[in-house]
């Protein structure tokens, strides 16, 4: 099969030229200059009936795929970026002041959005109120930069005393199922708080002046704005029995979900051998990953 011709153009082959005169110049045809537009216009035709072969200039792949990677790359932070400071946030359990309900070796999804202030927003946003019972992440007053979780106690305007570890607020004994005790040896202040002839040397100066303060008729009032919180392990707890109040200001939300929960090297026999820097620790864990996981613990709601 012959390939098909394109319609607009007409192949045109050369000019006819005379021969030449006894001069031994051309010879010049009377009608030649009649003949010129039609020649440069045949020669046109040719020239846009010839294929170009001049190629099209590619755009630089490898230059726009960096840029689309970069592009994605700085979407993903800043996405990423957002829900760490308004959204959620992981932390890790380090110590055992909330057993049995958070323990060491805990990683914790934690919820920014449910304390979230008033106003416009608390009209479109599920912001609630902090209650009694519970476990709030907040920044340590003493020491800002750390991160503690405890549960709340006593709220603003409650009455907070213990008597042999049993807590009373507003009069009433609380029934907490969640407490550990783990110590059969008697501390009064810790016991019996707030106990104003009892000093323990865990207690922070300030908090001891600012206490005295505070407790009227034997029980611990809780000013606007502050919140008393405890651990979970009642007797290996450092909590506002120590050093104070908790201001709403420092709250960052309560714990979601445990998204993974792995066991601490003392809790393995395996480990007993081990150094204790952290680079070993991380070693084993990775080459031990599915052992150590507590996978009863993964993707468990905190209660």
């Amino acid at each position: 099969m012959e390939p098909l011709e394109n319609p607009g153009t007409t192949e045109v082959g050369p000019a006819p030229v005379d021969s030449n005169n006894g001069n031994g110049q051309p010879a010049a045809s009377p009608t030649a200059g009649a003949h010129e537009p039609s020649r440069a216009t045949d020669v046109d035709v040719a020239a846009a009936s010839a294929p170009s072969t001049d190629r099209p200039r590619q755009a630089p792949v490898e230059h726009i795929g960096w840029l689309t990677s970069i592009q994605s790359l700085t979407i993903t932070v800043v996405i990423a970026v957002f829900v760490i400071t308004f959204i959620v946030q992981a932390f890790q359990i380090p110590s055992e002041s909330m057993e049995n309900t958070l323990l060491i070796g805990d990683y914790l999804l934690v919820d920014k959005v449910h304390y979230g202030s008033g106003g416009v927003w608390g009209h479109i946003l599920p912001y609630s109120e902090i209650r009694r019972g519970d476990i709030i992440v907040f920044r340590y007053p003493v020491h800002p930069s750390q991160h503690f979780v405890k549960r709340v106690i006593g709220v603003p305007g409650d009455h907070v005393r213990l008597v042999n570890k049993q807590v009373y607020v507003n009069g009433q004994p609380l029934n907490e199922k969640y407490v550990l005790y783990k110590s059969a040896v008697p501390d009064v202040y810790r016991d019996d708080f707030p106990a104003m002839n009892y000093l323990s040397a865990n207690v922070e100066a300030r908090w001891w002046l600012e206490m005295r303060q505070r407790v009227h008729n034997g029980e611990l009032v809780v000013p606007p704005g502050q919140y008393f919180v405890m651990g979970d392990n009642r007797d290996e707890s450092l909590d506002s029995r120590y050093w104070g109040f908790v201001p709403r200001q420092n709250i960052i939300g309560t714990p979601l979900v445990i998204y993974w929960s792995i066991r601490s090297p003392e809790e393995s026999y395996l480990m007993s051998d081990a150094p204790g820097d952290k680079l070993s620790r991380f070693a084993y864990v990775l080459t031990h990953i599915f052992q150590q996981t507590r996978w009863h613990r993964t993707l468990r709601l905190v209660k």
